[in-house]
């Protein structure tokens, strides 16, 4: 009987190790895991994209807001484009068909006279962009990365 126990264990050992370096066990989902990435700086906008879909890549089923207020909130205004010429807007809707939410700063779109209509599908308006990300830390517990 030990010898049977023995031969089970050496088999799932080795069939788990096998499964591991073939790639089958990816990383583990993040179910539960909520991070609200916080952008004021256009300037930052590739970076935060780029970190957005890494992230999802490497940790899939995670939940992700951004926030943005300020000048964090360009690339989500219509017509907004990187460098290259490509719109925001295709690069937020690809995040968004993942559950990637985009919220941007009412105050920050008054401030700047700009009228809900200048804010690109698929963001949505937040009173406040800071206190958008206090409530989501305090409230619903996400975590906090600025990129």
């Amino acid at each position: 009987m030990f010898k049977n126990i023995l031969k089970a264990l050496t088999i799932g050992l080795a069939s788990l190790g096998i499964m591991a370096s073939s790639g089958v066990l990816a990383a583990p989902a993040d179910n539960g895991i909520k991070v609200v990435y916080h952008i004021d700086d256009n300037t930052r906008s590739d970076n935060l994209l780029r970190n957005v879909k890494n992230h999802l890549d490497a940790s899939p089923g995670v939940k992700i807001v951004v926030v943005g207020h300020g000048k964090g909130i360009d690339f989500m205004l219509k017509n907004a484009q990187d460098a290259n010429g490509n719109p925001y807007d295709v690069a937020m809707q690809t995040l968004a068909t993942e559950g990637v939410e985009f919220r941007v700063c009412n105050n920050t779109l008054k401030s700047r006279k700009l009228t809900a209509d200048a804010v690109v599908y698929p963001a949505t308006i937040v009173p406040s962009g800071v206190a958008e990300v206090a409530r989501l830390q305090a409230k619903e517990g996400y975590v906090y990365l600025k990129p």
